[in-house]
């Protein structure tokens, strides 16, 4: 697929536009099955078309949009969803006429799932959801979002519409890296959730977490490979153009080294993205792996990043150039999907060396 006529970059109607045109492109449906209105293909074949995605796009917020609209929303639906809730949700959301993602991240907890406060009542018709959550993707142009809320001291999970009445989508606060993936808070006073949004069982919400964010965590750098690719093709043509001393800047130990680095870097994203894609395609588990792969990328792409600017020296911190706004992105990665902190506890958990973390 080409990306190369995706709509410019500007306000978050054209966010909502860019998503809707990489669903034309059918980039939703990869690794879905053709009875919920998917290709039918492998999850190599989504990080294929990610990684093109990310190399013509270099846009890593609208990698981070259509990750959380993805593993938020769309395969949870798949996995955990009744019949009737997914033929209600699947054909828009795959289509992109329906903007999704899911709502985990609270003001105090952060993204610990275990002190989440926000709390749903059950009643006769439904449920009353009461909660706070915050730095939310695609909130300022979601149609719809997964919200984890405490039910009866149980994790569960509950669709909520933008509509819903005590609902508040916000887009503030900004946040400066993947500024193009719009973000936004969410309030919900006495919100009213028919009793068909509940997601899943009641308790449910804990098992859903922790699928949506290894499938977050292995794949969301398929896209981001792309633009590292980029990056290296940047830095290797200004080292053959630049000249120093009458010599050509890559003909320096120092740069050409450092160029080396990001080349291995690049290939062993590659390499554990794809180890991902093999596992999930072999029906194997990917807790661990995941971790390791959000561990070892995020870091990879920071040290790239700032690699990137060191070359192109001044050049690469010119205003509105993207070499150094890519510095940003690279930071906020160590971020979402959690940080690269908790993917070591994950990690030494599952090795037997941690607590509080069971493999699934």
């Amino acid at each position: 697929m080409t990306y190369h006529q995706l709509p410019p970059i500007g306000d978050k109607f054209s966010s909502k536009l860019r998503l809707r045109y990489c669903a034309q492109q059918n980039l939703f449906k990869h690794a879905i099955q053709s009875s919920f209105g998917g290709l039918n293909n492998s999850f190599q074949c989504l990080v294929n078309e990610h990684q093109s995605l990310g190399e013509q796009s270099l846009d890593t917020g609208l990698i981070l949009s259509i990750n959380a609209h993805l593993w938020g929303l769309i395969f949870p639906l798949i996995r955990y969803g009744s019949t009737a809730q997914q033929q209600y949700w699947l054909p828009g959301l795959l289509a992109g006429d329906i903007i999704g993602g899911h709502a985990i991240t609270e003001p105090q907890a952060g993204s610990d799932i275990n002190s989440l406060c926000t709390k749903a009542i059950a009643t006769p018709e439904g449920f009353i959801v009461n909660g706070h959550k915050r730095f939310i993707t695609n909130t300022p142009i979601a149609d719809a979002l997964l919200i984890y809320a405490q039910l009866d001291n149980k994790l569960s999970a509950f669709i909520i519409e933008r509509t819903d009445l005590g609902a508040i989508f916000t887009d503030t606060p900004q946040v400066n890296g993947c500024s193009t993936a719009t973000m936004g808070d969410v309030i919900l006073q006495d919100c009213f959730i028919p009793s068909g949004r509940l997601l899943g069982k009641i308790g449910a919400g804990t098992m859903m977490i922790q699928s949506a964010l290894e499938l977050e965590r292995a794949f969301i750098f398929a896209g981001i490979n792309g633009i590292m690719q980029w990056q290296l093709d940047q830095v290797i043509h200004y080292s053959r153009e630049r000249k120093t001393h009458g010599v050509h800047l890559g003909s320096n130990q120092a740069i050409s080294h450092k160029i080396a680095e990001m080349k291995l870097r690049l290939d062993s994203c590659i390499l554990w993205v794809n180890e991902c894609a093999r596992m999930k395609d072999a029906d194997k588990r990917i807790s661990l792996v995941s971790a390791q792969t959000k561990l070892f990328a995020s870091e990879a792409f920071l040290q790239s990043s700032l690699d990137s600017v060191h070359i192109m020296g001044s050049n690469g911190l010119l205003k509105n150039n993207i070499i150094s706004t890519l510095v940003h992105d690279a930071l906020a990665s160590r971020l979402f999907s959690g940080s690269s902190e908790i993917q070591k506890n994950i990690i030494a958990a599952l090795v037997g060396t941690g607590d509080g973390f069971k493999s699934r």
